[in-house]
Formats: structure tokens, sequence, C-alpha cells
């Protein structure tokens, strides 16, 4: 597996019920960029310690969500030096972490542009901009850096559905195609 080494740090808040999930695109992203950090978490004193070393980092820190503060990533000059903070979980999940962690409201917020769909086959959702957090931060990382070559993220998550596929029974399998 060819890794990637980004300028950019990216930090993962996981909900506690990501970790041991069969689908889960954070730990294929660690193993293709293993600088990735992931916290896992709810509580604003489970992120106390990273909240902390984060604002005093010297790094600009980017929470990644879309919302109604949000910048789409497009709008604004971001240098790839700086640190992509992203929630891993449904979206239920990721906005009860934000709830509880008055801190994430603290950092500019951005969103990527309409238009990336989603390849995360395997799981289902409620709204039309869902990625998953690994595509969410491959996107995230080429508009920071255009030279930087992340299909072998792309290729690594792309296998890891295939395989997840490819372990269901049929009938299961079919209603995900």
């Amino acid at each position: 597996m060819q890794q990637v080494k980004p300028q950019t740090q990216l930090v993962i808040l996981q909900h506690p019920s990501e970790v041991e999930h069969k689908k889960n695109s954070v730990k294929v992203l660690s193993l293709v960029i293993p600088d990735t950090q992931v916290y896992v978490g709810e509580t604003e004193a489970d992120f106390a310690l990273l909240s902390k070393q984060l604002m005093n980092c010297g790094r600009p820190v980017y929470l990644v969500y879309p919302s109604e503060r949000s910048v789409s990533v497009e709008q604004q000059t971001i240098g790839a030096d700086c640190i992509l903070l992203l929630i891993d979980g449904t979206w239920r999940k990721a906005f009860k972490i934000l709830q509880l962690n008055p801190w994430l409201t603290q950092l500019p917020a951005v969103h990527l542009p309409e238009g990336y769909e989603s390849r995360y086959k395997i799981r289902k959702s409620s709204r039309s901009d869902s990625l998953s957090t690994l595509e969410a931060s491959a996107y995230m990382l080429k508009a920071l850096d255009e030279g930087l070559d992340v299909s072998p993220l792309l290729a690594a998550f792309d296998a890891m559905v295939a395989i997840r596929l490819q372990a269901m029974p049929t009938e299961v399998r079919l209603r995900y195609d």
C-alpha cells in the first residue's frame, strides 16, 4: 500500500461507536497517512488535552464540518501547512460531538464545495452531501495542495469497499449496487 505524506496534519475526533466498525474508513486513512492522529471520545473532557494542544500549536486549525458558518475551502486561501480537524461518525453522532465540545465552534469551519459524490457504497446516509471521513480528508487535502497525489487514499478506500461488498451474502450485496 502506497503511503501519502501531506504537509497538512489530519486530526480525527472519532465517536467511540466507530472504532470497531467494520466499515471504518479512518483505519484505512491511518494506513495510507500514518501521521493521522485519531482521538476517540465524545465529551469535552475526552478531548480536553487535545483542545489545549491545538490552541497552542502555532499552526492554523480548521474544523471540517459543513454548517451555516462554514466557508467553502475554495473560497479562501488556506496554506497546506495547517491542521484539519474532522469528526468521524454518523451525522447525528458528529453533531452530538460538536454540541458537547464548544471549543470546536471557536475554530474556523470549512467545507467542500458541492459536487463530490461518495464512493462509500456500503454505508447509507440520509444526506446527499455525505462523504466518508477518508473521502472528505482526501478531497480537502487535494484542495489545499493541488500537487498532492491522493489516488493511493482513494484506491485503498475502493479496495476496502470492494472487500466488504464481497463478504456480504449475495442478497444483501444487491441492496448496495
